[in-house]
């Protein structure tokens, strides 16, 4: 049986309200609805979506959790917003939805979800579960929800656990990632520019950079989108697995698989060794300049 209700509390300077089913947390601000965080049983990992802008469209593909008609349908693990990574002790936590066959796939269990008191977090306690169930990393999630009259935030901070000696090996396909909505594609008119003053897919993808920006005009709003790397977070500035196509992450850990040229990278963790993140999603207007955006994330206590 489902259970609802609703905590009230202040986020930057609206209110935000949570509402928890057995399923999901839904979360709103000022009566809006904002984002969706999905325990993911069906998936195999958790995300969150949809995601709104401040205006409430959704900037975030249904696929494939919702049938929309014009949207793309490939990629059934590309899911809202979510974190994984495709390499752990060789298992494929990010290539995981539960009808794929090819390889040793992983499952992300959420074993708890706890909102914060007094604050505009959620908290999460992840198990990255091999094949045969067995624990490789112990994931502990943060996830702060704020906005204001332009814009949404979503700030997250991860801490992995090692449950076992684990090597996260180099490949493309991670880790912190959103799908965006048809609008967001390059043959839509989708813009793409990073921190180092580069612009689209074939300059960005592979680069390291301490943000990415795409925006679109949906449904008559210019938007953007951008994902922030913490200058605190291993590997920093981070590699992009940014594409064309309204795939969009930052990941940490693939480094040859970006860069023929340098040296593989393996990240190894022993047993109860911890490797902690930090990043923010922000949705704004077209106009903002998101090197403030970023500045203002990093000057942050």
């Amino acid at each position: 049986m489902k259970f609802r209700f609703w905590i009230f509390l202040a986020a930057t300077t609206l209110t935000a309200q949570v509402r928890f089913t057995a399923e999901d947390v839904a979360i709103a601000v000022e009566g809006k609805p904002f984002a969706v965080f999905h325990y993911g049983g069906d998936a195999n990992k958790p995300f969150l979506a949809p995601l709104r802008s401040a205006s409430g469209k959704v900037v975030t593909r249904q696929f494939p959790m919702e049938i929309v008609p014009g949207e793309s349908r490939d990629h059934l693990h590309h899911r809202g917003l979510w974190f994984s990574y495709d390499d752990v002790n060789g298992v494929k936590f990010w290539e995981n939805d539960p009808s794929y066959k090819k390889g040793k796939i992983g499952r992300i269990v959420v074993k708890s979800v706890k909102w914060k008191d007094g604050s505009s977090t959620l908290t999460a306690l992840m198990d990255w579960q091999d094949p045969d169930g067995k624990s490789l990393l112990l994931e502990s999630r943060e996830m702060t929800f704020s906005g204001d009259a332009k814009t949404r935030v979503v700030d997250t901070k991860v801490t992995l656990t090692a449950s076992m000696d684990v090597a996260l090996g180099d490949t493309k396909e991670g880790a912190f990632a959103i799908r965006l909505a048809e609008a967001f594609t390059e043959k839509r008119g989708m813009k793409m520019t990073d921190s180092e003053g580069r612009a689209g897919m074939v300059k960005i993808w592979g680069k390291r950079a301490k943000w990415v920006d795409y925006q679109a005009e949906l449904d008559g709003e210019k938007l953007g989108v951008a994902i922030m790397d913490h200058p605190g977070n291993p590997h920093f500035p981070t590699y992009w697995h940014a594409r064309d196509y309204g795939l969009f992450s930052l990941n940490p850990f693939g480094q040859k698989a970006f860069d023929p040229a340098a040296e593989e990278n393996i990240t190894k963790l022993s047993k109860g060794q911890k490797l902690a993140f930090t990043w923010r999603i922000v949705i704004h207007p077209a106009e903002m300049s998101v090197a403030d955006l970023y500045s203002q994330f990093t000057e942050k206590k």
